[in-house]
């Protein structure tokens, strides 16, 4: 696999897929001439910054390997518990079980996260971060809390840390909850990812921990920037501070505990159910296009030769690839990964993250990418809630959260889907511009 190192070509193409990320989200804005790019400035300048001390300060990048080792050694107390339940179908089995290596890691995550939540730690953390936003973006109070909120819980759990100031946030700041909620992941699901992408190997559950809580954490400015680049603030903002709503039901630890792995069986099952409907649907489409038409009109055999072998035939992935790869070379994939990756970024959006990070992992494996970057690049774009099921679940729990708001809410959930896409891609330009 090729590698790439810094050069003025990278910064040029990088600077280009800047540029139209931010050209395509000026082109559906709400209202292009009140657009703060003071703002805009200061949250690049932000995600640019985290880049390059993730990549090459060794405090930073060593620092993030720490946590994304704690994050592993999570993950390995889960298999403990997995060995336990499980013993000798683990003992038999050859190579990584997505369902027994990884899945099981949404549980004990989520019932750790409802622990650190009861003890107020989170709460900690995200005051911290939602701090440092504030004083380098012009948000307000409650703005900055649910958007660090995003970072470590799910979009249906960070808006409740603010419950009782939604009902006086205007379109603009309630587009910001929604866009970052759609441009971020939880901390419960990350573990999973992590699992997912290394199959099962040491280095590689390194190296994916570090740039998947980078990604986290890289989203926070981009959907402020994002959000605010699609829906300018036109209103007058009465800024005040913000206090986390603590609403913790929990009267003791094992109370909580027992909440949160709750919690994470029904993530596990809802998860494990979306992954067999949706590549079953996948591969009934497959079928259709692959097999019937593609193979009695020879549209197979050509793709096939045209792609060098990266495509079989007429598959969803191939149309969804051939759809994307401009926009993905524009932000910097090397073209011969640009029809990969875009049809992973399809994928995300149309199906869910778990399916797209599934079908990475299955191309890594087969020696489908030419270039290291390729998969780091694409690693950043699929680190979203992003896609049009996860619309509806946004406007479910916001429209129990805030009612009288539930018209707009629901007018701005494709428009803060889409956001939610380019927070991701925004991301992965600028890393992709500093590897090279």
């Amino acid at each position: 696999m090729v590698e790439q190192s810094f050069s003025i070509e990278s910064l040029l193409r990088g600077l280009l897929g800047i540029v139209t990320v931010l050209g395509a989200a000026y082109c559906i804005s709400y209202d292009r001439k009140r657009i703060d790019w003071k703002l805009v400035a200061g949250g690049l300048f932000m995600q640019l910054l985290f880049a390059l001390a993730v990549l090459y300060i060794p405090l930073v990048g060593t620092l993030l390997e720490w946590v994304g080792k704690a994050f592993i050694k999570v993950m390995d107390f889960t298999q403990a518990g997995v060995n336990f339940l499980l013993g000798p179908l683990v003992a038999k089995s050859e190579g990584f079980i997505f369902l027994l290596h990884s899945l099981p890691v949404v549980i004990f995550f989520s019932a750790l996260v409802s622990l650190f939540y009861h003890w107020g730690i989170i709460q900690r953390v995200v005051g911290a971060f939602s701090w440092v936003l504030r004083r380098f973006m012009n948000i307000s109070g409650a703005e900055g809390l649910v958007t660090s909120g995003n970072v470590f819980l799910g979009m249906s759990e960070s808006p409740v840390l603010i419950k009782n100031y939604l009902p006086t946030m205007n379109r603009s700041e309630i587009f910001l909850v929604m866009v970052s909620g759609m441009g971020t992941i939880a901390g419960t699901v990350m573990g999973t990812y992590i699992g997912l992408l290394s199959g099962g190997d040491p280095v590689a559950k390194l190296l994916f921990a570090k740039h998947l809580l980078s990604a986290s954490l890289m989203a926070a400015p981009g959907a402020i920037v994002l959000a605010k680049i699609l829906c300018p603030q036109t209103e007058r903002v009465e800024d005040r501070p913000a206090y986390i709503m603590r609403e913790d039901k929990h009267a003791t630890m094992l109370d909580a505990l027992a909440a949160g792995t709750s919690t994470g069986v029904h993530l596990l099952v809802n998860i494990a159910a979306m992954l067999l409907v949706f590549i079953a649907l996948i591969a009934f489409a497959n079928y259709l296009l692959e097999g019937i038409i593609g193979r009695y009109t020879g549209l197979n055999e050509w793709i096939a030769t045209l792609t060098a072998g990266k495509a079989q035939g007429l598959t969803f992935q191939f149309l969804l690839g051939v759809l994307l790869s401009p926009f993905m070379w524009l932000i910097g994939v090397p073209w011969q990964d640009a029809m990969l990756v875009g049809s992973l970024l399809g994928q995300k959006t149309i199906l869910n993250e778990f399916v797209a990070y599934f079908q990475m992992q299955e191309w890594k494996e087969a020696g489908l990418f030419v270039y290291q970057k390729s998969i780091l690049m694409s690693t950043y774009i699929l680190c979203g809630f992003a896609n049009i099921s996860s619309i509806g679940i946004l406007l479910g729990s916001m429209g129990v959260l805030v009612p009288e708001k539930r018209a707009m809410i629901t007018k701005l959930g494709f428009p803060a889907m889409v956001g939610g896409a380019l927070v991701s891609v925004l991301s992965a330009t600028i890393v992709g511009m500093i590897l090279g």
